[in-house]
């Protein structure tokens, strides 16, 4: 009996304290009358219509609405509007013209937008991009035509060139050449990851494995075919995430690589890079579709799927291990397709 007293005496004091959440009092709800609208009760619910006439009246008055509703859908100004029945590729002189009926497209600079005649399917796509317009405000969007902006901006600076204005072509160089120092192919993850210490793929490998694997190839066919010689460095250490600079001796290579590139072949390299967010990836593209470096090419093609691939691994492993987010992975990835594939219809010739 003394020792169960205790136990309960003993079980009062590690009791927890009960604390209320609030020190009012109770009040209780005062209903307010509900505000009702003047005017007729609504009319008794009426049977579905049984009769075939009955049924022919109804979808009579459902078209009448559709109707009255795409009336008043209809396009109050002419970029609403599509102006040209017909596209199609004319052959000039000066090149392939793509024309809505009778009127050429033209760059935003106002010029007539002529492809030269050995990209015949880049003119061709051009013409598909606007057979498909519905009206011509979205021609004023750049991804509704990306050919289109793709080969005005090659135009641009094909023109400027000509009027020996180097400014374009030099701010490209620098942009592209920034990436450089954190490129995609680059970046690989430490040996030691604290975040994934067990994470492999089905064949044992770990992320870092699968980035030295599909990076080293592209790296080794960079520095023997089309810069010899340059020594190209991953960008982190095996235990750091600081980045680390690449040679001054490989980055002057590049930059007077990509200073003599055709305008075709730069306008190209600069949409590579930024979908790639790699200079060395959009590079390797470069040199298997370009007519001007058909002399490297490699018996391997390195194609769209092969760039995707090798630009965007890290995010490929995180959704292989955790799953995609829907409308937003998916559509990046096939963002990145659609753009490189716009730089190899580009510079194919």
């Amino acid at each position: 009996m003394e020792m169960s007293t205790s136990l309960l005496r003993c079980s009062r004091r590690l009791r927890p304290a009960v604390r209320c959440l609030h020190s009012s009092r109770p009040v209780p709800a005062n209903p307010l009358p509900h505000p009702t609208t003047p005017g007729p009760p609504p009319g008794p619910p009426k049977p579905a219509a049984s009769t075939p006439q009955e049924r022919v009246a109804r979808k009579q008055q459902q078209a009448e609405l559709v109707k009255k509703g795409q009336e008043l859908r209809k396009p109050t100004s002419a970029l609403k509007k599509r102006f040209w029945s017909n596209v199609h590729v004319k052959q000039t002189p000066d090149g392939l013209q793509i024309l809505l009926d009778s009127r050429p497209v033209r760059t935003p600079s106002k010029d007539v937008l002529t492809v030269p005649a050995n990209k015949p399917q880049l003119a061709a796509a051009i013409a598909l991009e606007w057979d498909l317009l519905v009206n011509a405000q979205q021609a004023l969007k750049q991804h509704y035509i990306p050919l289109t902006s793709l080969t005005s901006r090659a135009l641009d600076i094909q023109l400027a060139d000509e009027n020996g204005d180097k400014s374009l072509r030099d701010g490209i160089v620098s942009m592209v050449l920034r990436y450089l120092s954190t490129d995609t192919l680059l970046c690989w993850v430490p040996e030691k990851d604290v975040h994934d210490p067990a994470g492999v793929n089905d064949k044992g490998e770990s992320l870092r494995q699968v980035q030295m694997r599909t990076a080293q190839p592209i790296i080794r066919f960079l520095a023997t075919q089309l810069w010899p010689g340059v020594e190209i460095k991953p960008i982190l250490e095996t235990d750091s995430i600081m980045p680390v600079e690449q040679p001054q001796n490989t980055v002057e290579v590049i930059r007077g690589w990509a200073s003599t590139l055709p305008a075709y072949e730069l306008a190209g390299l600069e949409r590579g890079v930024l979908a790639s967010k790699s200079l060395l990836v959009a590079s390797r593209l470069l040199v298997d579709w370009s007519p001007q470096f058909a002399h490297l090419r490699a018996a391997s093609r390195f194609g769209i799927e092969e760039a995707a691939e090798a630009s965007t691994l890290e995010v490929s492993w995180q959704t292989g291990m955790w799953g995609e987010v829907e409308d937003t992975h998916d559509v990046d990835k096939e963002d990145v397709r659609r753009q490189l594939g716009s730089v190899v219809i580009l510079i194919s010739g």
